[in-house]
């Protein structure tokens, strides 16, 4: 399936918020409506960070599992990617515990730990600072759990070490082929993007390993691009970016995804259907 490429929509993340685009979901209900609207533009898959009612980032099992499921309900083709960072500040034990209770189809796993932070890009001033933690152990706890619970692990890297850290890791036999990877460009803490950095860690992943890729801000859409120039798959969504390319506000991350099939189609890619989606990155059939 070269000509095809998977597109994700990362819907809402653990800190945008509608001050910033009043078209971010929070309830149960507004995933479901603004997934099979991310669906009927050409999304595959969604990425989840659930929140309660006032827009929080939640840990808790039950809204979860009630957002997982109405998507479900609402465009069961759909693949849902569960977050297992959830929000700022959450234990091991809370960020874990929330994806062998739902068992998603996917989930994220984090690499390495990190600084992770809003910058004002135009003055350098610090606005929020924070240490986002993925040890060793965790990586090996939660990559093993998530394969024992049949749920495929998304390998989330900021920049090359998350690469380094699960080739060693990976020596222990848990995970699965094919490995999935996304890159995340942009965050203040993490890489730019660089068109050279980028091709460095297409060439370290083990061999068989599929790859997307995913921009802060500004930096999504080259990022998408330049994932599927190279044969990897997009993520878009309002997580990631507030913005269309013309710098208006997205009025979902539907719109997101239309921007994104449109440079697939520029490109001679076809948007993956699920069980296209499936069967690239070793679902399987549900």
């Amino acid at each position: 399936m070269a000509d095809t490429v998977i597109i994700t929509a990362a819907l809402s993340g653990a800190g945008t918020m509608r001050e910033q685009n009043p078209n971010v979901p929070y309830t149960p209900a507004e995933f479901a409506e603004e997934a099979a609207r991310c669906h009927a533009a050409g999304a595959a898959m969604v990425h989840v960070h659930a929140r309660t009612d006032d827009g929080e980032a939640t840990h808790e099992v039950d809204r979860i599992r009630a957002t997982h499921d109405a998507i479900k309900d609402k465009t069961p083709e759909l693949i849902v990617n569960l977050t297992s960072a959830v929000g700022f500040h959450k234990t091991p034990e809370q960020r874990l515990a929330q994806i062998v209770a739902v068992q998603p189809e996917m989930a994220s796993l984090n690499t390495n730990s990190m600084n992770f932070s809003n910058i004002d890009r135009r003055t350098g001033e610090v606005r929020f600072d924070y240490i986002f933690d993925n040890t060793f152990t965790m990586l090996q706890d939660f990559g093993r759990a998530m394969e024992e619970n049949g749920v495929k692990p998304e390998i989330e890297i900021y920049d090359t070490s998350g690469i380094d850290n699960v080739l060693m890791i990976m020596k222990q036999g848990f995970f699965t082929e094919p490995m999935n990877f996304n890159f995340v460009w942009g965050v203040a803490g993490g890489q730019s993007l660089r068109p050279g950095a980028f091709a460095t860690m297409v060439g370290a992943l083990p061999a068989g390993a599929n790859f997307t890729t995913c921009g802060v801000g500004r930096q999504e859409f080259p990022a998408v691009a330049q994932s599927c120039l190279m044969g990897g798959h997009m993520r878009v969504g309002l997580e990631d970016n507030l913005r269309t390319p013309k710098g208006e506000l997205a009025k979902g991350s539907w719109e997101l995804v239309e921007w994104a099939a449109r440079i697939a189609e520029c490109l001679s890619r076809e948007p993956a259907t699920p069980d296209q989606a499936r069967d690239i990155m070793g679902l399987g059939a549900r």
